[in-house]
């Protein structure tokens, strides 16, 4: 459902710190740390909930990335499958994560799924949502509304020229950084 744009905590931190359903395992998997599966993550505290499943804080325990920290977003497939609209979107969504390389859009790492469970393994990115960055300050000023969203524009033109467009764009699917480095 969201393909998240990503970017630094605030404006101010980057001035302060600059910083320079059918799911094919073997496409995402090859090319990052090998294979992965659901016992290979420790699950750490639930980040979110929604109508198809959650998103998890959770540390990988094995393989070369061991003590990675990363979102788990575990789907369950019985609540996908009910409707074929559903399905088709949760293909897609997959899909697009493991196509898109950009600074500004959170990566796909790993992606499996076991009889009852699609599981998308995402970069973890600490800064919350936009959204409560906005609630905190009440408003932006220009400078930092500018910065934002030229950063939000990026990803939107980098998806743009992949021939996607993202219909969903809010700032509850923004998500922040804890660095100002938007590379991390």
């Amino acid at each position: 459902s969201d393909f998240l744009v990503k970017g630094p905590l605030s404006y101010q931190e980057s001035l302060d710190n600059p910083v320079s359903i059918d799911i094919n395992e073997q496409l995402v998997n090859s090319s990052l740390n090998g294979r992965a599966e659901s016992k290979d993550f420790e699950l750490l505290k639930v980040l979110g909930k929604g109508g198809y499943g959650k998103v998890f804080l959770a540390r990988k325990i094995r393989g070369p990335d061991q003590g990675t920290i990363y979102a788990m977003k575990v789907l369950k497939k019985a609540s996908i499958v009910r409707n074929q609209k559903d399905t088709a979107h949760t293909k897609s969504e997959r899909n697009i994560l493991e196509l898109i390389r950009h600074p500004f859009l959170v990566q796909l790492h790993y992606a499996f799924q076991t009889p009852g469970r699609l599981y998308l393994i995402l970069e973890y990115l600490a800064g919350g949502e936009l959204f409560m960055q906005l609630e905190r300050e009440g408003v932006f000023n220009e400078d930092t509304a500018r910065f934002y969203l030229s950063e939000i524009v990026l990803a939107l033109g980098h998806l743009h020229s992949q021939g996607i467009v993202y219909r969903d764009l809010k700032p509850e699917n923004v998500l922040l950084s804890v660095t100002a480095s938007v590379n991390a």
